[in-house]
């Protein structure tokens, strides 16, 4: 009949609701929850993003499908509306509470949270974090608001893609939809290929060292793992890749065809869907790692990684969403996930902003018991959420109870009002503290920063490797004489710097410097003839180290009468116990070596130190350089 919509009347399919796919969701989140609390625990758990962008990617190119073959067309501004109701109630019950927090109880954050803020509002969090240089894996930071960049790239998916399919569909009839899936699919392999060209292996430092691994944003230099782990387009693989799906696997079309008469097999490619994703989950490491050599991007993510993950979450997917899997009934779909599922969205808002206002700091782990009971306040916080703010504005339930009650004449109480007045200043209040606020670094930072000039540093600094590494000549400047106590470290003898050299000892400390960046210095103060008969070395903070090592730093002090190494005081990280107990035996290799116990000595005293429980305060500065002195015997 002319007029009638290529794709049927208004009478049509809906999109049915799949528990096994909140199922999906929940063990997603618990992934992604547990790797924030400890990633120790479960190194690869910051893969459940992708799965969650896989499932985004799959449902809501299903509803527009569904809707256009239902409707005749789509609803721009009825989809964009319910997405609305959907995320913003809890995004900004997130960023008010967490202003508030802030005013009320830590001011000096103030002026670094504001651009995360407007970042969140804007739902751009993920491209200011890579403008910004704000990376999601620094870990000395007070940074409540960083998990925000995730959401940020659904939603720029969200906005742009209904308009995609909006022109897709126009044209293409139902029966040509598998087309639909095959560009998508190569749309996704096109970016896991772009993603993998675009990376570089190799150390990753400052642009002056390591200048391969940044790239030009319009204009500006970020760095390369920023951009390919946080940027819209290189994680739309896995929208893609649901959206592909979307395009061939629909369950009214399943239940009326052949594939839709068991799903024995398919439960079979869906175990190993939930297998692979366990696997890589548990195998995988964390998005940067630290290693002898320095700090690397974790080759295997960024070279197809991602893509396996999105493969994986696939099968998944088909599974749970065929109407008689019994995987996806009995296992993925029971009652707990389903409850997990459904709340996952403000489990993943509220839960890392409440872990950042206890630790303070991103990369301080959580043991057992400080997770559980901030799990404890985060699913608190998240029910009451879901009950009394999401799902009331999400159903017009809240607005629609607010007409009747006005209707019957209902009035608050004056107390009522004086309580809900209070209530709204306390916003205001924030968002103007907010708005006036001065960036200030956190105390950590200010106080590196503060220390960088009484350090002394040699040139060139040329990036060593675990290969061959040059010993510096002095063809610059001759030799200036002997140093009488040089001290060596990262940033926490960074931290006490000024205190230190107020002694008369040389300092040459960097941030994030790992142990084998020592090497090229003391060969450069050998070469000299500057070498003294002190040396004091503070390494071993940032990640693993070998055992060999250690040992090859030492070399070129053997001659060196009296070194005093250091042991480090890492809570709850891996490299604390491993590197102490290397350092430890250095004395029975080298007899010029002392070691001074800083972990043991420290380990009664939290309130030596900042929030992160590693870099000392003023207090613990005054009793580090007291501790060195004593063990230089002044």
């Amino acid at each position: 009949m002319a007029g009638t919509p290529a794709w049927g009347t208004r009478r049509g399919p809906v999109v049915p609701y799949v528990p096994g796919l909140d199922g999906l969701r929940a063990l997603a989140v618990i992934a992604v929850i547990v790797y924030h609390a400890n990633r120790s625990w479960l190194g690869g758990g910051f893969l459940g993003v992708e799965v969650f962008f896989v499932i985004s990617g799959y449902l809501i190119t299903l509803l527009l499908i569904a809707e256009r073959e239902r409707q005749g067309n789509v609803s721009l501004g009825n989809f964009w509306l319910r997405r609305a109701r959907r995320l913003l109630p809890a995004l900004f019950t997130l960023l008010i509470s967490t202003a508030v927090y802030c005013a009320l109880f830590d001011r000096d954050r103030l002026g670094m949270l504001r651009g995360d803020v407007v970042a969140g509002v804007s739902y751009v969090s993920n491209w200011f974090q890579v403008w910004s240089g704000s990376s999601y894996t620094t870990e000395f930071a007070f940074a409540p608001l960083r998990h925000l960049w995730s959401l940020a790239v659904e939603e720029q998916f969200y906005i742009v893609w209904p308009l995609v399919m909006f022109l897709l569909l126009r044209r293409l009839r139902a029966k040509t939809l598998p087309i639909l899936g095959v560009i998508f699919t190569g749309g996704a392999v096109a970016i896991a290929i772009y993603t993998a060209v675009i990376y570089r292996t190799g150390v990753i430092d400052t642009i002056d060292k390591t200048p391969e691994q940044f790239m030009s944003l319009f204009g500006r230099q970020v760095l390369r793992t920023d951009f390919l782990y946080l940027g819209t387009i290189t994680r739309a693989s896995g929208l893609l890749l649901g959206a592909a799906l979307a395009a061939v696997w629909r369950p009214w079309a399943i239940r009326r065809g052949r594939a839709g008469a068991n799903a024995n097999g398919l439960d079979l490619l869906g175990l190993a869907g939930l297998s692979a994703l366990a696997f890589m989950c548990w195998k995988f490491r964390e998005v940067v790692s630290v290693t002898d050599e320095g700090t690397h991007g974790y080759d295997l993510l960024y070279r197809g990684g991602l893509f396996a993950v999105g493969i994986a979450t696939l099968l998944a997917i088909a599974t749970v969403t065929h109407p008689r899997s019994r995987l996806g009934k009995y296992v993925i779909g029971t009652p707990l996930l389903v409850w997990v599922g459904k709340r996952s969205y403000g489990l993943y808002l509220y839960h890392w902003t409440i872990f950042q206002a206890y630790r303070k700091s991103a990369g301080t782990a959580l043991n057992a018991k400080e997770f559980v009971a901030l799990m404890l306040i985060t699913v608190v916080v998240t029910e009451a959420s879901y009950r009394f703010i999401e799902t009331p504005i999400r159903t017009g339930s809240a607005l629609r109870r607010y007409r009747e009650w006005r209707a019957l004449g209902g009035r608050f109480r004056p107390e009522v009002s004086v309580g809900v007045a209070t209530l709204m200043l306390l916003p205001l209040f924030a968002v103007g503290s907010l708005a006036t606020a001065k960036v200030m670094p956190d105390d950590i930072t200010a106080n590196l920063n503060a220390n960088e000039d009484s350090i002394t540093t040699i040139a060139p600094t040329t990036l060593p490797s675990m290969g061959t590494l040059p010993v510096a000549t002095t063809t610059t400047a001759p030799p200036k004489g002997r140093i009488d106590v040089l001290a060596v470290g990262d940033s926490v003898m960074l931290g006490s710097a000024k205190k230190l050299a107020a002694h008369g000892i040389t300092v040459d400390a960097a941030k994030n410097r790992q142990v084998i960046y020592a090497l090229q210095i003391f060969n450069f103060y050998k070469a000299t003839g500057e070498l003294g008969d002190n040396v004091v070395i503070h390494l071993g903070t940032n990640g693993i180290t070998k055992k060999a090592t250690f040992e090859r730093i030492l070399e070129p002090l053997k001659n060196v009468p009296r070194v005093i190494f250091l042991t480090t005081r890492v809570p709850r990280h891996a490299s604390e116990a491993l590197n102490n107990a290397i350092i430890n035996e250095l004395p029975l290799t080298f007899p010029n070596v002392t070691i001074l116990d800083w972990y043991s000595l420290s380990k009664p005293h939290p309130e030596w130190f900042s929030s992160d429980g590693i870099h000392p305060n003023k207090v613990g500065q005054d009793n580090y350089v007291a501790a060195i002195l004593s063990a230089l015997g002044r």
